[in-house]
């Protein structure tokens, strides 16, 4: 958390972020959402939570009554659209980027699992999440009308040069692991600042020194402003994740004993329960962290020979997900709720609850299949 968080210094101030924004906001309808979606998840591997106050800021800023042509109703479904893509996009985050906390969690505690075995399911995990995501958008919103004029697309050139920066960052943490010999949590912690004071003395090049002096009094002053803001969220990830973790080596073996034979009595169920378990336990206020840090290491204790070990973290990852566009007690869902005024349960029931109990079906199925 906090080795992504010192990538917020170069964010903010990268000119190629804002024209990334600009793009972002400005495309058709048609290709609103899946544009915006995949522009939060590449922005959230950067930003982390960072990216939905920045792009909700934006929504809120171009969603004026004048583009809406003085319709206040055009206004709010725009509105109400644009947010939840960005919601549903962040959430994909932690799914496909191996820099992501879920991912962390999972590899740390899993040690025979690697991040190449487990990317496949992830990722055919994120596409049918987004798929129906942009489904639930299209059936959600008004009919396209016709229109007289074509209206000329922003160009989409800025996106793919960040997407470019973002792969550059990736395979620097990536061979960091291989030269060090490190697992890929490890390596995170120690390519991410590198990466980030790489990207400052880029934007500084043309002060003094090829940039690299200046990047280093930039991060001396500006870096006790950043870490100081993510305090809370350190201490309750950090604890959630110790809890999880404690609450396994407390377990006496007879006890051990016991849950290592409901799981292996699950047998070819366990993916989808294991899915459903972590997004239930959510709405009740059991985070995440807490509870994939428990299954992980309970897995790791007892041992499964019968259970696919990528499609089983998958399994969890993509509950982690969905527990973020439903949950009133995650940062995401706090966020949401204090741009919009509604509640968070309002967020999660209303505006998502078509889209998390077609996607909890559809993963349930599809898990139990593939086991």
């Amino acid at each position: 958390m906090t080795a992504l968080a010192v990538l917020r210094l170069p964010a903010y101030r990268s000119r190629l972020i804002r024209r990334c924004g600009h793009s972002l906001l400005l495309q058709p309808p048609t290709w609103r959402y899946p544009i915006l979606s995949l522009g939060s998840t590449l922005f959230g591997i950067v930003l982390n939570f960072g990216v939905l106050n920045l792009f909700m800021s934006m929504i809120d800023k171009s969603n004026t009554l004048g583009s809406a042509q003085g319709r206040v109703w055009l206004q709010e479904v725009r509105r109400r659209r644009m947010l939840l893509a960005t919601l549903r996009g962040f959430t994909l985050a932690p799914l496909v980027s191996p820099l992501g906390i879920g991912v962390a969690v999972v590899l740390a505690n899993l040690e025979t699992l690697t991040w190449g075995e487990l990317f496949p399911y992830v990722l055919l995990s994120a596409v049918i999440l987004f798929l129906l995501g942009w489904a639930c958008d299209h059936v959600a919103g008004p009919p396209p009308r016709a229109r007289g004029a074509l209206v000329a697309r922003p160009s989409l050139m800025p996106l793919a040069a960040f997407s470019l920066m973002l792969l550059a960052l990736v395979m620097l943490v990536f061979a960091l692991a291989t030269v060090l010999s490190l697992r890929l949590p490890q390596a995170v912690v120690i390519g991410v600042p590198l990466g980030a004071w790489i990207w400052l003395a880029w934007q500084c090049r043309g002060i003094s020194y090829a940039g690299v002096g200046p990047a280093m009094v930039m991060l001396a002053r500006r870096l006790p402003e950043v870490l100081g803001g993510i305090g809370n969220e350190v201490v309750a990830l950090g604890s959630g994740a110790y809890l999880g973790y404690l609450s396994v080596a407390l377990l006496d073996p007879a006890q051990l004993g016991g849950v290592a034979s409901l799981l292996v009595a699950l047998g070819n169920w366990l993916p989808a329960v294991v899915l459903l378990l972590i997004v239930i336990l959510a709405q009740v206020g059991v985070n995440p962290i807490i509870s994939v840090t428990f299954l992980t290491s309970m897995v790791a204790q007892v041992g499964l020979e019968s259970v696919s070990l990528p499609l089983l973290a998958a399994a969890m990852l993509s509950g982690w997900s969905l527990t973020m566009v439903s949950s009133p007690f995650t940062a995401a869902m706090m966020i949401m709720s204090r741009f919009t005024g509604m509640t968070a349960g309002q967020i999660g029931l209303r505006w998502n609850g078509v889209f998390l109990a077609t996607s909890l079906m559809m993963a349930a199925v599809l898990f139990r299949l593939a086991s």
